[in-house]
């Protein structure tokens, strides 16, 4: 598709390094600046897909910050400014090597795990006579390892953190707590728009002065899952599928598609009335969560309208 971003390459003022994950590209500048560029990748199964969404990069990155602004209260964050629909910028720090996955229902991967019969999770019991979809008695925190490039995320358990040290003890304890009290406004402000906050993914770094601040995005449709609320009981009472805001109806295609990641399996191609479904659903999840009319940003020319915002607000 045209007018959507994939790459970037941009030399901003006191620019140091750059690095380029799945989604995001982060520009380290001096004084412990960073420029974080939401693009238009789409990223399942830790794969990045040839194709860019429209919008996509926008719509993630006004969440995340909405998000970000609305828990502000709760925990720390690294955000300063929001100068484009595609940007943030914010302080610099050094990011725990764990992403905090807090689920409060048996579906996505949980439950993929579920029915091939295991009853732990991340080291976290899962209770017998669940069904897909069904909640947990309270939410639990199934941590991932952050994966270096190309690579999947992998499930470990608090135990293994602790012990193979990636994360001390005494700084553990203060992500648990920020979790939870995360996942719990997510839920409310969710339960607002009609919505159930499912499951969800934080990551967090460390500031010079020790801060623990939340960092990257937050309750977006790529680190969040989302069911609609009116007809949810229902739903499961009849054993159907919920009705659902999510990554998932991309990585559902996909694996309908017969791809799942694994090595040997090649991407389904996407074709432009394809992708035009999944910005629509980026978008109406974007108008869901918000509760906000989205407004599309001018995409004639996404870099030169990124570079001049972003020059302008340095």
């Amino acid at each position: 598709m045209s007018n959507t971003i994939i790459s970037t390459d941009f030399t901003f003022p006191g620019q140091k390094k750059v690095y380029k994950g799945k989604v995001r590209e982060v520009y380290t500048l001096e004084n412990d600046i960073l420029v974080m560029i939401a693009t238009d990748r789409l990223s399942a199964f830790d794969v990045v897909m040839p194709k860019g969404i429209p919008y996509k990069g926008q719509i993630l990155n006004q969440i995340a910050t909405k998000m970000m602004a609305d828990t502000s209260d709760l925990v720390p964050n690294w955000l300063i400014a929001t100068p484009d629909p595609n940007v943030a910028i914010g302080h610099a720090c050094t990011p725990f090597k764990v992403e905090m996955v807090i689920r409060g229902y048996l579906s996505g991967h949980a439950a993929r795990e579920y029915k091939s019969g295991k009853r732990k999770l991340c080291g976290v019991p899962m209770p017998e006579g669940m069904k897909e979809n069904d909640p947990f008695p309270e939410p639990i925190i199934t941590p991932a390892t952050k994966a270096e490039k190309g690579d999947h995320d992998e499930d470990i358990s608090r135990e293994d953190i602790l012990r193979r040290g990636i994360v001390s003890e005494a700084d553990y304890v203060v992500l648990e707590k920020y979790t939870r009290a995360l996942f719990q406004r997510g839920t409310e402000i969710a339960a607002k728009r009609g919505l159930i906050l499912v499951d969800t993914k934080y990551e967090f770094g460390k500031m010079k002065d020790g801060t623990i601040v939340l960092i990257d995005e937050i309750h977006t449709p790529d680190s969040s899952r989302y069911f609609y609320a009116e007809g949810y009981q229902e739903r499961q009472d009849r054993g159907e599928a919920q009705k659902q805001l999510s990554k998932e109806f991309v990585r559902q295609w996909l694996i309908q598609n017969g791809f799942q990641g694994l090595a040997g399996q090649t991407v389904p191609e996407m074709s432009d009335e394809y992708i035009k479904t999944v910005s629509d659903r980026y978008i109406e999840l974007y108008e869901n969560i918000t509760g906000e009319v989205f407004r599309p940003a001018d995409i004639s020319d996404i870099k030169k309208r990124i570079e001049n915002n972003v020059l302008n607000f340095l």
